[in-house]
């Protein structure tokens, strides 16, 4: 099986494991980012070299822990803040020229902050209007995997001007642009034909995934580099470990949550 056909079929299991686990109900999509959260884990150790164990036994009982009660509270937004100082540090790692070697307290503070946290986030999405939402996730994948797809497309076609050479050298401005642009055509799409949801909103929305996405994609390129590796892992063949397909959920989720609570005060 050449390559191509195996990276096709393995995106398509994945896909359909998404997107199945999160219409089925809110147990089994909680279950399944349970699971990624883990898998995560463990694949983020090894790019900032940390045994895994504790981190594991960590996110375990905090996953748990945050998602027994599926209501807003003030914990909640504490959270949040957490997490958006956190992001704030990765985009000043991802920018400072000459990255240091993380000690121990700062590995924990990237393995919490931005990576349990945000699926943490991420898994709360849905829940924000007191019933289960799956559209809602179901929609933020779809314009995620725009982006990406077509970030990867225009990049190829037209792509010539680099966006951030010395930490993804295939990455161009051209490719950005044209993913947040179709990101944002597939947000107007589906907040018209199958949220039924304002457009201007769900336009914002897809604004906040390109951009944050792209930044989140290349805040994991940096610690691949730094690590030396061309993926995080290696259990979904031709596209790398489980982080490499979330890294931006991971970095958007933080912002778009953020979003929603801006809507729900101001509403």
């Amino acid at each position: 099986m050449n390559t191509t056909v195996t990276r096709a079929l393995s995106g398509a299991v994945y896909v359909l494991l998404l997107i199945g686990a999160t219409l089925y109900s809110p147990y089994s999509f909680l279950l399944l980012f349970g699971v990624l959260l883990l898998f995560s884990v463990v694949e983020f150790c090894k790019l900032i070299h940390l045994k895994p164990i504790a981190p594991i036994i960590i996110a375990t009982i905090v996953y748990i822990l945050f998602n027994l009660n599926n209501s807003v509270k003030t914990n909640e937004i504490l959270l949040l803040i957490a997490s958006l100082l956190v992001s704030f540090r990765c985009l000043y790692f991802l920018f400072e020229k000459h990255s240091k070697a993380l000690d121990q307290n700062s590995k924990y503070v990237f393995l919490i902050g931005y990576l349990l946290l945000p699926i943490i986030i991420f898994t709360k999405i849905p829940f924000l209007f007191n019933t289960y939402h799956p559209e809602i996730i179901i929609s933020i994948l779809v314009i995620i995997w725009t982006n990406d797809t077509f970030a990867y497309l225009v990049g190829m076609s037209i792509g010539k001007n680099k966006l951030f050479e010395r930490v993804s050298p295939k990455k161009t401005i051209e490719g950005f642009i044209g993913g947040v642009l179709f990101a944002c055509i597939s947000g107007v799409l589906l907040a018209y034909f199958y949220l039924n949801a304002s457009i201007i909103h769900w336009l914002i929305i897809a604004l906040l995934t390109g951009i944050f996405g792209t930044l989140g994609d290349l805040i994991e390129s940096k610690f691949k580099r730094i690590a030396g590796v061309k993926d995080s892992g290696t259990i979904m063949p031709g596209h790398g470990g489980f982080l490499d397909r979330l890294d931006s959920i991971i970095f958007v989720a933080p912002f778009i949550y953020l979003f929603y609570q801006i809507l729900y005060y101001v509403s």
